[in-house]
This record gives structure tokens, sequence and C-alpha cells, in this order.
């Protein structure tokens, strides 16, 4: 929540500061060849006072390189202007490594996949060769049932352009293999499944799932982080840095506008968090073999807790007859590796909306990570009062092959 509302704050300021230059630059201005304003360069504007002291580094500043701006209360400002150099495109220009094909060419020869578990749903990107989607499950007798699709099964090279996306609020280049031949589609006369895999450079993933979306009937689009692309220059993520706009209050301004001022007020307000039940209400606290629950914390009611899930290890067993509590992924070697761990936790506190018990399903499941101690939880509810609890973390890699055939760990005390 903090950092969305820092997002929310720092594009706010960089709206605010675009509006005052187009709303109040006049014939007065003296800059030559001033560049167009675009969404894509952001600004800020500080407001340092009757004495100025320009920086020694970064953005370069000159004396006569500034506008006058005038508000509509006739304030007057003095604003100097940063030259906007970009150092990229000769790091870009230079560059006689290889190409993105090559560069991705040992995740392809080495039979590497990558998973992404959803509420019912798991994604399998095997790259270079398949996508495929299913879902597992135990039928009477202990029958595996398996409900699969496959998205893509071929490659297909793609040219030489580097295109760009929005991934998450940034401009960002990726390479696109596209997989076709996937299983008919009974939604578009039985045309084959395809997709588009993008991979996208990031110096610290390990070839990870970021998102994968239907974006037409039977065409999926799946975001792959990888950091094989970082070795080539556009490939990378190239964060553009504020550039800093320095207005000085002339003889008889305020230091800063005041209907500025006014609309920071009103940007606190907005910002400053109102509580209700949904997003940001609720924490989740899952203690293993004990139970799941969700609560708020209030500095005037106290702590409202909501029994999830409680452990039971024979209702546990009764599950596990009827869906997989134990699934694997092949490694390189051959061998096969625990992946995933699901664990049923019921008795939960009575639903309002079902008049029966709450239950959830805790999935436990490898994420490495640089900080051994990174934790990443999230809830998901399929159904109405039945969870999904999905838990990943470094230190589950540890245990996840001490699991039996019903999922239970051996963790050392």
């Amino acid at each position: 929540l903090v950092g969305a509302m820092h997002r929310v704050r720092s594009f706010i300021g960089h709206v605010a500061a675009l509006l005052l230059l187009l709303l109040c630059v006049g014939p007065s201005a003296h800059r030559g060849a001033s560049p167009v304003f675009t969404d894509e360069i952001p600004f800020k504007i500080n407001w340092p006072g009757e004495h100025v002291t320009l920086p020694a580094s970064g953005a370069l500043y000159r004396e006569d390189d500034f506008l006058i701006m005038t508000t509509a209360e006739k304030e007057k400002y003095k604003c100097l202007l940063p030259s906007l150099a970009n150092g990229d495109e000769d790091e870009e220009k230079e560059y006689m490594g290889h190409g993105p094909a090559v560069l991705l060419a040992p995740l392809f020869k080495q039979s590497s996949c990558s998973y992404r578990i959803e509420s019912y749903w798991t994604y399998e990107v095997c790259h270079g060769k398949h996508v495929r989607q299913y879902h597992e499950e135990k039928e009477a007798g202990q029958k595996l049932n398996i409900q699969e699709y496959y998205l893509g099964t071929m490659s297909k090279p793609t040219d030489a352009l580097v295109p760009t996306k929005n991934v998450e609020g940034q401009l960002t280049p990726y390479y696109p293999v596209e997989m076709g031949n996937g299983t008919p589609c009974l939604l578009k006369q039985n045309q084959p499944r395809s997709t588009s895999v993008l991979y996208v450079c990031h110096p610290e993933a390990k070839h990870e799932i970021l998102s994968i979306a239907e974006v037409t009937t039977c065409e999926y689009e799946v975001v792959v982080l990888t950091p094989l692309l970082c070795a080539h220059p556009k490939y990378r993520f190239k964060s553009s840095p504020v550039n800093t706009i320095l207005c000085q209050a002339l003889a008889g301004s305020p230091l800063r506008p005041h209907s500025l001022s006014q609309l920071d007020q009103q940007q606190e307000e907005l910002l400053r968090p109102h509580f209700s039940p949904g997003v940001g209400w609720w924490k989740y606290e899952f203690c293993y073999g004990k139970h799941v629950h969700q609560y708020h914390e209030d500095k005037e009611q106290g702590k409202s807790i909501v029994v999830v899930g409680s452990w039971n290890r024979e209702e546990h067993y009764e599950w596990a007859k009827k869906n997989v509590a134990r699934t694997y992924q092949l490694k390189d070697d051959g061998t096969q590796k625990v992946k995933v761990v699901s664990h049923f936790y019921g008795h939960g506190d009575v639903c309002d909306l079902t008049g029966k018990s709450r239950q959830v399903t805790v999935k436990l499941k490898c994420k490495e990570s640089e900080s051994p101690h990174a934790v990443t939880v999230y809830l998901l509810e399929p159904q109405t009062c039945q969870y999904i609890l999905g838990v990943e973390s470094p230190v589950i890699c540890k245990i996840l092959d001490t699991a039996d055939e019903n999922g239970l760990l051996s963790i050392p005390s």
C-alpha cells in the first residue's frame, strides 16, 4: 500500500509539474529549440528559494537556459531547465555481442521448464518446446485424473526488431517467441491454441513466469523474466531519471505558488488511507500444522480474527485421497523434484453467506531469492469461503523433498 501511494504521489507530482509548465509558459521564454514534453520523460519541480545551487553531477544546467513562468495569481518564477543527455545510444552502437536468440539458446537447449500456480490451473512453460495448462485431482481408488491443454507446442523465429510492452507500468523491451499448434479450441472452430512468450531482461530472475493472460479467445501471452537477455543493451530495462526543474521565486512571489500549496493539501487528503473491508484491510497468519487466520488490527477496536482453517491430520488424509497433495517437476538430470505440496485446513469460522465452515488449501512452493527469509503470501477465494493460501519462500525449498505421499513434511526440530 505504501509503495502504491508513493507511485501515485510521484505521478501526481510529475503531472503537476508538466501542467504548470504548459499553462504558465508565455512569450517571455528564453529557451531556444525547447524539446517537446512527453510522458516518457518525467519531470519534477524543486523550489529552492532565493539562492540556487546548481548540482555538481547528473543533469546539466546553464544560467541562460530558463523560462519565466507567471501563474494565474500573477506570481512569477524563473525556472532553470535541465539538459536531457542520454548515453544509452552510444552503448547500443558499441555492442558487438550475440543477438537475443543466441543469448536464450542455453535456456532452450537444457529442457528447462517454469511453472506458475493459479487458483485452479497450473501453467508450465518448457522453454522452446511447449506451453501447457493443467489441473490434477484424484478420483476414487487413487486414480490420478489430469485435465490439460497445450497452449502452444512449436516455436517460430522472430525478426530483429526490439518491441516494447507496458509491463507493470514501465515500457519494457522484450524478445517474443511464438508458440503455435496447441490443443484445438472449440470456441474457434477447432483452430489450434497459440501463445506468445515474451522474454524480458531481469538480472536477478530465474526464468520465472511473471504473468499469463488470454488476450483473445484461445490466444495467450506469457511474460517470462530471465537474466540471459540482460547482456544485450537493447533489452535492458531503462529507468528514466526524473529531471529536476529548478524554479526560483522572483520579487514579491511566494516560495511556491499558492494554488500548488493548496493542491498539495488536497493530495495529502486523497492519499490518506481510509480503511474499509477489502484490499489492505486484512492480514494473514499461517502457522504450519496449526491454523490459518485472517485478522485486522485497529487502535480503537483491537484485533479482529477470522479463523480461515484449522489443522487436523486425519481430515487432511481424507482430503489427500481425492486431491493431489504432492506435485513434481522433472529436473535436467531426469530425476523428479517436489515443486509444491498442498495441505487441507478445515473447520474455520462459519461463513455467513454459506452457513458452512470456512476451509483453506495451503500450497507451499519453493521460491529462490537472494534473501533467505523472503516470504510471498497470497490468498485466493475460488469459491465462497473456500480459499487457497499460497506461501512461497526459499525456506520451503529445503524441506519440500521430505514430503510423503500425503504431502506431509519432515521438518527438523
